[in-house]
């Protein structure tokens, strides 16, 4: 399908909140020296897909990722706050050590992936309506054949790849978070139609 649009779905680099199991949410952390140089791995890999456009949450972690790739690509980011991660109201910034003590099973159901669980934070659905509108956008503003990317956040990726492929919500449990600096690849034959996955959860092998 050579005229079929092709998204990249990059989650940011690792931060010293990943590093110590630290949830994030919408709380800003920035790259670590290892999320730095993941961010510098994988960004030539993503400049050689040749994309057209970058976009990138505006969470300092996400745009400090999306910096290494326009600086590869040629691009200018466009910022989006409508890429960021889930609000996840009072859990963000507890480690899962804190939060399992605080509310072990809500915990549980936490680490299986059912962010919903979270009192007064974002709901799947709503995640996933506002990033999949962003990425709507994000598509239409390339020409056939083209390839966009957008840096992102590991759960808002995950819940936002299940609905892109028309499974119900419920469905995300099918897929796991992304690694840090993993990326999702997804193509659609026609703007607006089913999009079809390609590659989830890629990584760049780093040296040990």
């Amino acid at each position: 399908m050579s005229d079929a649009r092709r998204l990249v779905l990059l989650r940011h680099g690792q931060t010293a909140w990943n590093a110590v199991r630290r949830v994030q949410g919408q709380l800003e952390s920035e790259l670590d020296e290892t999320g730095h140089r993941q961010a510098a791995a994988v960004a030539p890999v993503i400049a050689a897909m040749a994309p057209a456009a970058l976009w990138s949450s505006d969470s300092a972690r996400a745009r400090q990722t999306a910096a290494y790739v326009a600086k590869e690509a040629g691009l200018d980011p466009v910022y989006d706050a409508r890429l960021r991660e889930y609000y996840l109201a009072g859990r963000q910034g507890l480690t899962h050590e804190e939060y399992a003590a605080v509310a072990p099973e809500e915990f549980a159901t936490f680490r299986t992936g059912d962010y919903d669980v979270v009192p007064g934070g974002e709901t799947a659905v709503e995640v996933a309506g506002r990033m999949t509108a962003a990425l709507g956008e994000l598509m239409a503003s390339i020409a056939p054949g083209g390839l966009a990317v957008a840096v992102s956040h590991g759960a808002a990726i995950r819940d936002s790849v299940a609905v892109l492929l028309g499974w119900p919500v419920p469905e995300r449990a099918a897929l796991h978070g992304m690694d840090n600096c993993g990326w999702a690849v997804l193509d659609q034959a026609v703007l607006g139609g089913p999009m079809r996955l390609v590659v989830y959860n890629r990584v760049v092998e780093q040296p040990r």
